[in-house]
């Protein structure tokens, strides 16, 4: 076999095989085949696509050139979330522990974040002592005594997807479907969960910024999860503006003691409750979504799913106090209102521009070793839809330095007032459970 009659058959529009995906997988993990031949294999994927058969080819080929996580161990079906990412997306410290409240096992595995906040475990690592560096056999246990852990990445998982997706990035061919879906895909099935649910965002904030581009990814991961027997459905949610109110680490974790409270922001509920109907349903621990949200929905309410929050804490060295003293998580030395400069309706939240004036604020990272300032970000008083008085607050900013004429002017930039009446976006967009 070679890899030139390879790049030859996709370039001329033809569906590679098993092996020839493998072929050119593990030949390039092992360092076999060269960086170019890659490169024109990836640029004849981007104009000749692949079919259902092929990205799930691709995605396992990808999966077995590393490392694969075993939670047999686990009692029940292991159901994983996974979010194509945003701007306050605070999702998975609130389902975590409400959707293992109403019995569902919960072994997450997060990284650090990369761009305008922190990411999942850098937003836990709020709460003074919590850690995520536990063995796998201490993962284990704590999802089956709690129902819920999350541990750090670690191990060799994906390598070819890291390899392709450097190179990718580099050669103009990040944005197609196949490679996206994937990429992504592939690391969700090493992970080693039964079943997975997909939150594709779409919208200014979003990697997939149309609706049409966002199911079309959400279509092709639905497809490659059930074709390689792990039972996905993916749900297309807005982030056209920030989801929630707080955007920053501490901030967020605040936030989702609320949500868990049942006082959360209206959005941000809603979503959860969303995907963790999905998850419950998936998980076999009810039998309709309408089941399964009354389970979620009484567990917000009763004190359960807060409880399953503080447990999930102080497991993995936490200081689960902060639940009822949220001021023991780290605090901004300054806190600025930013007023409206005319009134009106809010017509437009930039999310991404916000998002990179959190990051100015200090609570993301510009590159990967960069330190984040915790304490640091803001709090949105207004979304799109809502009226505002000239002088009123619009967020109040979370800072520890007081210069910060650049951050307010880039705020400034993305919040849009407008005259007239103004419709809040759609939150839930569609969701997909077969491709």
């Amino acid at each position: 076999m070679r890899m030139y009659d390879i790049i030859e058959k996709k370039r001329d529009g033809h569906a590679l095989t098993k092996d020839e995906i493998k072929f050119f997988i593990d030949g390039y993990t092992k360092n076999e085949i060269p960086d170019y031949q890659v490169s024109a294999l990836l640029m004849a994927i981007y104009f000749q696509d692949m079919n259902h058969e092929e990205r799930a080819q691709l995605t396992q080929a990808m999966v077995e050139s590393g490392d694969q996580i075993d939670l047999s161990k686990i009692n029940g079906i292991k159901v994983d979330k996974h979010s194509t990412g945003g701007v306050g997306d605070t999702t998975t410290l609130i389902l975590a522990p409400l959707v293992a409240s109403v019995g569902v096992p919960v072994a997450k595995m997060s990284g650090r974040g990369l761009g305008h906040t922190g990411g999942t475990i850098d937003k836990l690592e709020s709460v003074p002592g919590f850690h995520v560096e536990i063995s796998n056999d201490e993962f284990i246990d704590l999802v089956n005594k709690n129902k819920v852990a999350v541990v750090g990445q670690s191990g060799n998982l994906t390598p070819a997807d890291k390899k392709i997706y450097g190179l990718r990035d580099v050669t103009a061919t990040v944005n197609s479907i196949p490679l996206i879906a994937s990429s992504i895909m592939s690391k969700k099935i090493a992970s080693g969960a039964d079943a997975i649910v997909l939150d594709v965002k779409t919208g200014a904030g979003a990697f997939m910024k149309k609706l049409d581009e966002a199911k079309e990814l959400a279509t092709a991961m639905v497809a490659i999860g059930n074709k390689v027997g792990r039972n996905t459905m993916a749900v297309i949610s807005d982030m056209s503006q920030p989801l929630g109110n707080a955007i920053g680490n501490a901030l967020e974790v605040s936030e989702a003691i609320e949500t868990l409270r049942g006082s959360g922001p209206k959005d941000l509920t809603e979503l959860c409750l969303t995907l963790g109907s999905q998850m419950v349903v998936l998980a076999k621990q009810a039998e309709s979504i309408d089941e399964a949200r009354a389970k979620l929905e009484a567990n917000l309410h009763n004190g359960k799913a807060l409880q399953q929050f503080k447990v999930f804490l102080e497991s993995q060295g936490g200081d689960a106090s902060v639940v009822d003293n949220p001021e023991k998580l780290p605090q901004a030395s300054y806190q600025i209102e930013l007023p409206a400069k005319s009134s009106g309706t809010i017509a437009e939240i930039v999310a991404d521009d916000i998002g990179t004036a959190a990051m100015m604020l200090g609570a993301g990272r510009a590159t990967k070793d960069a330190e984040i300032d915790l304490a640091v970000g803001m709090v949105l008083h207004k979304k799109i839809g809502d009226k505002v008085n000239e002088g009123e607050s619009l967020l109040t900013i979370y800072a520890n330095s007081e210069n910060l004429d650049e951050v307010k002017e880039k705020l400034y930039n993305s919040i849009s007032i407008s005259r007239d009446d103004v419709t809040a976006p759609t939150l839930i967009h569609d969701i997909i459970t077969t491709a």
